[in-house]
């Protein structure tokens, strides 16, 4: 079923880092967007929705924890009672966790898959019976990881938790499919947010980026053309696909 209004996406861990640029880039695409972030980043979302209304869109805050399904079912029910649609769903929201397998408790395991597993599972799921219901299908947009198809040591559990969303990625397209949705996964490298500043000095030091083949680490802006083309008409017929943007830190 064709659609003509004004389409709505929701991205989550939007408060700051890649999905702040994400938000934006739909924003300038047309899309009116919904912002999720945990309660605590509540006026770093403040401010992103002032950005986004400044270029003429419209933008909810969406605080949720994307680990507990009430609070992401709420997220999609908000979208859905200020914009009336959704019509993608960004999954972005993640966790970060550096730390060997023999120092890595079960604690440590479980917080991570709780949002990166089930919180883009929550995320593909609620949107998906959202769409289901409206009729016309979507698009469903997870953030897998470098790490996840290449691991590292001393981020195994982060790498593992970023490859099962591929996987979950794939099901998911097959399971949709027919309904007109389509699932898809970027999986970023080393991208310059406040997230790496706190691991790292200096990201742009040279002997950082000497691995990558375009000689340095990228840019939240490196990240949102392939989510901006996968949200879009062309991207209609591509689904259960994951595509690497890492600046050549490895290739297919």
């Amino acid at each position: 079923m064709s659609f003509s209004g004004t389409r709505i996406a929701i991205v989550t861990g939007s408060a700051q880092g890649i999905g702040r640029a994400l938000a934006l880039r739909l924003a300038d695409d047309g899309f009116n967007v919904g912002v999720n972030d945990v309660s605590s980043k509540k006026d770093l979302l403040m401010k992103l929705v002032e950005e986004i209304n400044a270029k003429g869109r419209k933008a909810c805050i969406l605080p949720a924890d994307i680990s507990k399904e009430e609070e992401v079912a709420g997220m999609v029910e908000t979208v859905v009672r200020e914009f009336g649609s959704l019509d993608v769903m960004v999954a972005n929201g993640a966790i970060f966790l550096a730390k060997p397998i023999l120092e890595t408790s079960v604690e440590d395991w479980d917080r991570i898959q709780s949002v990166n597993c089930r919180g883009t599972f929550l995320c593909y799921k609620h949107a998906a019976k959202q769409m289901i219901a409206q009729g016309r299908g979507g698009k469903i947009i997870g953030a897998s990881s470098t790490l996840g198809r290449q691991n590292e040591g001393g981020m195994t559990v982060y790498g593992a938790s970023k490859g099962a969303i591929i996987q979950l990625t794939q099901g998911a397209a097959r399971e949709w499919g027919s309904l007109g949705i389509t699932v898809n996964c970027y999986a970023p490298g080393t991208v310059d947010t406040p997230l790496l500043r706190s691991l790292i000095a200096d990201p742009n030091d040279p002997n950082f980026s000497a691995n990558l083949a375009l000689k340095r680490v990228g840019k939240p802006e490196d990240i949102t053309g392939i989510v901006s083309f996968l949200a879009s008409k062309d991207a209609d017929w591509i689904t259960g696909q994951s595509f690497g943007v890492n600046g050549g830190q490895f290739f297919n």
